[in-house]
């Protein structure tokens, strides 16, 4: 996993990214997919590492540490396996070239886990495809070449 963010650039060039195209709601849906599927399977695999006496708190703290981690900390590195694959990025609205800071990650995921769909009624209505958890951090979603 570690791999494909490593390769992730901290500044994108002009070249990077494609002139004023953002993500499809389609795409977002389809990263948010493959995100899941992925966090699915390190709860499985966690589960069973973890043998029969391993206490509770722990797997709680497995459980949600998971759910709570994986966005943020992946996005403010590059982007999560879902968004590499569709090619899409989360940048700073301000300048789109820049990756968002970890607080504006973690507003941005409990926004958009707060909201849940409803958070993506706003981007039929917006130039730019930004959800509402996008407004409220400052970033922007962008495709990448």
């Amino acid at each position: 996993m570690y791999y494909f963010v490593s390769m992730e650039k901290d500044v994108l060039s002009e070249d990077d990214i494609p002139k004023d195209e953002y993500p499809l709601l389609l795409d977002r849906v389809q990263s948010i997919f493959i995100d899941g599927i992925l966090i699915i399977v390190l709860m499985f695999v966690f589960a069973a590492l973890l043998n029969d006496d391993a206490p509770n708190w722990i797997r709680i703290v497995l459980f949600f540490g998971i759910w709570a981690i994986y966005e943020p900390l992946l996005v403010i590195l590059g982007c999560t396996l879902g968004q590499y694959i569709k090619k899409i990025r989360v940048r700073d609205h301000a300048n789109p070239k820049k990756r968002i800071n970890i607080i504006q990650a973690f507003f941005r995921y409990l926004f958009k886990a707060f909201l849940g769909w409803f958070s993506f009624l706003t981007i039929s209505f917006n130039p730019e495809k930004r959800a509402i958890h996008d407004f409220v951090s400052g970033s922007i979603m962008i495709k990448v070449k």
